[in-house]
């Protein structure tokens, strides 16, 4: 097992309790409790932070209060303190310390932490929290260690290169936050035990080539048998390797540039 060392980089273990709230539980069942989304169930009890992706109070000061860790994603968070006497968590990025001022505007200063418009940063620039389109919050480069690199503008739109090998256009008027975010240490954790992935609310997978005919494709067998069909599929005889899952008609298809490289 290998983890990330947290106590050095948050500064306290206790959130601010009117921006928490328990969200319910599904363990994967949808409205008539039948099983939708396979694995899931179980783990600790965590509470929400309510999130300010947007950031719409623009010109308005905000001073870093703490840097927190939270159960429900990969970055840390911090919890800023508005001039106007407003609290919020918003996305940390990395090297923000408590103490440290961070403001959002059309004309806010290229520091990190900063939220401005595509249209104003300079080329080169790592940003993250970016919106898809204006006033909409942040949607791109949220979890931990990822970011996007402002590769040109081009008329009303700006090209950005993601962590992901992803090129995309979006809106030059859309927001972006400067820097990376927090907390890029999390692709180098290794869980090392299946209890692990139970106190995430991760429960087992069984192998298909281990089950009954009757329960998937792969089924049955004496021992370790081979899968006995040529294509890759699911427990439903849908095709699944190598099958494009995106809608080919989405409304942001068009904006893709570069589609990631597939990992081999």
């Amino acid at each position: 097992m290998s983890v990330v060392e947290y106590r050095h980089l948050i500064t306290t273990g206790t959130p601010h309790k009117p921006l928490l709230k328990r969200l319910p539980t599904h363990a994967g069942r949808n409205s008539r409790g039948v099983i939708t989304m396979r694995h899931q169930g179980g783990g600790n009890k965590k509470l929400y932070r309510i999130f300010d992706f947007a950031q719409l109070k623009l010109d308005v000061p905000a001073t870093v209060e703490t840097i927190e860790y939270d159960p429900y994603r990969t970055a840390f968070i911090a919890l800023v303190l508005y001039r106007d006497g407003e609290r919020a968590y918003v996305l940390s990025p990395k090297d923000l310390k408590v103490g440290d001022r961070i403001v959002a505007g059309e004309h806010a200063p290229l520091t990190t932490g900063n939220r401005l418009p595509l249209k104003n940063i300079p080329v080169g620039t790592f940003v993250y929290n970016v919106e898809s389109k204006p006033d909409s919050g942040g949607k791109f480069a949220r979890s931990a260690g990822t970011y996007a690199e402002l590769l040109a503008h081009e008329g009303n739109a700006a090209i950005l290169k993601f962590s992901s090998k992803e090129v995309r256009q979006v809106n030059s008027r859309s927001f972006a936050s400067i820097g990376q975010v927090s907390n890029p240490d999390y692709a180098l954790a290794n869980w090392g035990k299946a209890g692990k992935s139970r106190w995430l609310g991760i429960r087992p997978t069984v192998r298909a080539s281990a089950m009954n005919p009757v329960d998937h494709k792969y089924g049955g067998g004496e021992g370790k048998q081979p899968r006995g069909t040529r294509r890759p599929k699911d427990i439903w005889g849908n095709i699944t390797g190598g099958k494009k899952t995106r809608n080919r008609k989405k409304w942001s298809q068009k904006f893709i540039m570069q589609r990631r490289p597939k990992v081999r």
